[in-house]
């Protein structure tokens, strides 16, 4: 596990998903998690004892040895990212003790044009965290902007090696023998056949509670039962206060497409990803065209909302603070925060999670648990203003010390040893689940700052989760799986097969929204039809083969076969 400290029961308690408390929004399609899976790291060893006498001690942790002041730019690929670093006593109390002080760089827009522009500017801050699926982390690697962080360990803090994962290094590891990013919220396959019952996933189908019981809590499992109820919620409760009802709430449309209608609602139909060792092409699947129909009945009642088409998150945050939302088909994390305000204002007037669309059998749904891959990586830049100081601290990050630190915080401050154990004080968990915002700058643990956040690790000082929350969360238990091995299947988006896929995925997230618009099932099926044939036409085969092969490749680095 690479934590020494790590105890079995500790291990038992191992939970998947970022908690509600770290609000932590999980990247596209939602991989929240924790620690890692079994095939050996290549070409991490520390160097034979050839070296020199100065060597760093593998033993010690490294930040120990130089504790001056230095300020890192750190660059969070997350425009909702609103926190500051050096406003609240957690970062305080982390610079105080480790002399780094952080200046974050968020783009204020739209996050790929502004890392596109790092990027081919050549110049990148010290550290860079973004999404393990986002197509940056390729760019860089190939474009030689970032540095090996296994070489960084070898020459200055080998304690590194002492406490990253094995696992995750392998699965990190590019063809060229390195690992260049480290991830946060990772897991493995291993770890879910003894504890995958207490893992929880981020996905979610809520409604809001009022509503939904004063139209008699329908079972919407059905596409006739859903589309009875969003009726039903329109009719009784066409305003709240004073605005239209919006009765089903999706995640943003993006120029890629759409999670709640892709993953999100295949995962909900409990579509398998593969078949007989072959992946499969999910969106090919009859159950899901039926529901895609399903919804494009509902848009010809006037059931879906103008809004879920333009809409992006801080629009949706704002209109769930509201409680407009009948139902909503969304990660749970992403609206905590208005969650928990909605609660303080009226426990009746909560989103809760229920049972949603489902197959014809009504499986219960396969919601992604926690995978290898996580959530986010980050990376060290070539430009790195002091390249010993930044492994050091990104060291001290994943070490359970500064895991300790940056989610607990400062003893005396937002913890202390309380029943001879060491937890949250009762005022600062109390703020947390009123008023998340608040928190982070009054206090700043709880991973306030999640950039490198172990969940496994602090699952030891991890309060019982509390309503409003506890019942979403409950709601996905037994429901996850891991999906490990369907991570990183993707080209590189330069290549012939790179290229085609951004192509299909432009062409799905231009189609969406027809199908869902379409007049008739019969202008349905033409532009279905359509959309297939074109994918035919760009090379849909070609990214299949390519896909298959680095499925077959992950199933081995994960010992599955």
């Amino acid at each position: 596990m690479g934590m020494k400290s790590k105890s079995k029961k500790m291990m038992m308690l191992l939970m998947a998903s970022i908690m509600v408390l770290s609000l932590a929004a999980c990247g596209g399609n939602g991989n929240a998690s924790k620690e890692s899976a079994n095939n050996k790291a290549a070409n991490t060893n520390t160097q034979e004892s050839t070296e020199p006498a100065a060597t760093p001690s593998a033993d010690e942790p490294g930040w120990k040895s130089d504790t001056s002041p230095i300020t890192f730019d750190w660059y969070l690929n997350f425009a909702w990212f609103p926190n500051k670093w050096g406003v609240d006593p957690t970062s305080q109390y982390v610079t105080k003790k480790t002399g780094v002080d952080i200046n974050f760089i968020v783009p204020a827009g739209n996050e790929n044009e502004k890392l596109n522009t790092l990027i081919a500017s050549g110049k990148l801050p010290d550290f860079i965290t973004l999404g393990w699926y986002e197509d940056g982390v390729k760019k860089m690697i190939e474009g030689g902007l970032v540095e090996p962080l296994n070489k960084l360990a070898e020459e200055y803090d080998p304690y590194f090696f002492k406490i990253a994962d094995p696992d995750k290094l392998g699965w990190y590891t590019q063809p060229d023998g390195n690992v260049y990013g480290y991830p946060n919220s990772s897991s493995s396959p291993k770890d879910y056949e003894q504890y995958g019952d207490t893992y929880v996933s981020n996905q979610t189908f809520v409604v809001r509670k009022d509503i939904y019981e004063a139209i008699g809590s329908p079972d919407m499992r059905t596409p006739e039962g859903f589309v009875a109820a969003l009726k039903a919620a329109q009719e009784k409760f066409p305003e709240i206060n004073g605005q239209p009802l919006i009765p089903l709430g999706l995640h943003e449309f993006t120029a890629t497409g759409n999670d709640s209608l892709e993953g999100y609602l295949q995962n909900f139909l409990a579509i398998p990803r593969q078949k007989d060792g072959k992946l499969y092409n999910r969106e090919t699947d009859p159950e899901y065209v039926t529901w895609l129909k399903t919804l494009r009945k509902a848009n010809e009642q006037g059931l879906l909302a103008k809004d879920i088409f333009i809409d992006k998150r801080a629009q949706m945050e704002e209109k769930i603070q509201q409680g407009r939302y009948f139902a909503m088909l969304y990660q749970r994390t992403d609206f905590a925060a208005q969650l928990g305000t909605l609660f303080q204002q009226d426990p009746n007037k909560i989103y809760i999670a229920v049972d949603g669309p489902a197959n014809s059998k009504l499986d219960a749904p396969t919601l992604n648990g926690p995978s290898i891959s996580g959530w986010t990586v980050t990376l060290i830049s070539k430009d790195v203003k002091d390249k010993a100081r930044a492994i050091k601290f990104l060291s001290y990050l994943m070490s359970e010390e500064g895991q300790k630190d940056l989610y607990l915080g400062e003893k005396g401050v937002s913890y202390d040893t309380i029943d001879g154990k060491d937890q949250f004080k009762p005022e600062a968990f109390d703020l947390m689940n009123k008023d998340r915002s608040a928190f982070d700058k009054q206090y700043g643990s709880s991973f306030t700052f999640w950039m490198m956040q172990n969940t496994n690790i602090t699952q030891q000082w991890q309060p019982e989760s509390v309503e409003p929350y506890k019942q979403l969360e409950d709601w996905t238990r037994g429901k996850t799986i891991s999906v490990s091995e369907f991570d990183l299947i993707d080209p590189l988006a330069n290549s012939d097969e790179g290229i085609i896929l951004s192509k299909i995925k432009d062409l799905r997230s231009k189609t969406l929204p027809k199908l869902l618009m379409a007049p008739s099932d019969a202008e349905f099926d033409k532009i279905w039809a359509d959309y297939v044939k074109k994918q035919e036409d760009l090379g849909l085969a070609k990214v299949q083969a390519f896909q298959q092969t680095k499925y077959d490749e992950n199933k081995k680095k994960l010992g599955m076969q």
